[in-house]
């Protein structure tokens, strides 16, 4: 079984797609290969279908959506030479709940995780080149926003945000590395579009300053600076973190005669990491808001 969840989601037995048509079946569907190969217990099931409040037949109605996804499965099941397993040998009831087993099959999640791993690592090793390969490979497996294409309950939603800020950690150290690597020119029209996209990420705008500077462009950087301090003011109440703050000290006092290239970069302050596949690399402050 193969199972795509970065983007539209899509789970295919012998190249057959079991991914239902209605709503309900979908959410069982998206929650069970977030966690597959592990038990997802029923409870989790209802409260991802039904909140707090369930109906009294919770738990018929959802034994209706598993028959309607192993009826899929026996679909699919056909289609494969020498097929020896059942559909309730893939969607299994196991005490507490159910658990689809993919047989090994490809999980694009957990490939960008590991993708992700070995990136944190060449970073850690100080080998930008194998870093910045290594993260844009794990980037490019996502296709889309998570699960784009499912109306997510708590459980599902709690998942997505998780994969969500994983990619945007990838991505910031993605630049880092691009950054450590002198390719500011060629990051300033992707960093034009995140900063806007994500309106108070420090690290992202302090990426930006540094990409502009370097290129030659120090008032922009200065404006860029200005535009995430007003925004950070006006709806947080808040300042720059002392990081950021330094940065535009460095680019503000930077002489005419002093390259860009040596403004350095903001100091780095742990934080924790939000994907399974911890980085090695430290992480900057991230507003409560990023949109």
């Amino acid at each position: 079984m193969d199972i795509e969840v970065l983007g539209a989601l899509s789970v295919r037995e012998n190249g057959v797609s079991i991914v239902p048509t209605a709503p309900k079946p979908r959410q069982v569907l998206a929650l069970l290969a977030l966690q597959a190969d592990h038990v997802v217990p029923v409870a989790s099931l209802v409260e991802e279908l039904w909140g707090s409040r369930p109906p009294r037949s919770a738990r018929t109605t959802l034994q209706t959506y598993v028959l309607q996804l192993r009826e899929l499965l026996a679909e699919a099941l056909a289609h494969g030479e020498n097929e020896r397993c059942s559909p309730k040998d893939i969607l299994a009831t196991v005490p507490g709940g159910y658990r689809l087993d993919t047989r090994s099959g490809s999980i694009d999640f957990r490939e960008f995780e590991r993708q992700a791993g070995a990136g944190y690592r060449a970073m850690d090793a100080e080998d930008y080149p194998g870093a910045a390969r290594r993260l844009a490979d794990a980037l490019s497996l996502w296709t889309g926003p998570a699960l784009t294409d499912i109306q997510a309950g708590s459980r599902v939603d709690m998942e997505v945000k998780r994969l969500e800020e994983a990619r945007l950690c990838v991505l910031d150290q993605r630049i880092e590395a691009d950054l450590r690597l002198g390719r500011h020119r060629e990051l300033l029209p992707e960093l034009t579009v995140l900063v806007n996209r994500h309106r108070m990420h420090e690290s992202l705008h302090g990426q930006f300053m540094l990409a502009l500077h370097r290129s030659g462009r120090r008032g922009e950087a200065l404006d860029v600076y200005q535009r995430l301090r007003t925004t950070l003011v006006s709806e947080l109440g808040l300042e720059p973190s002392a990081a950021l703050s330094r940065l535009q000290r460095s680019i503000l006092m930077a002489r005419s005669d002093v390259p860009p290239a040596a403004t350095p970069a903001p100091a780095a302050t742990p934080t924790p990491a939000p994907a399974p596949a911890s980085p090695g690399a430290t992480g900057r402050r991230l507003v409560a808001r990023t949109n």
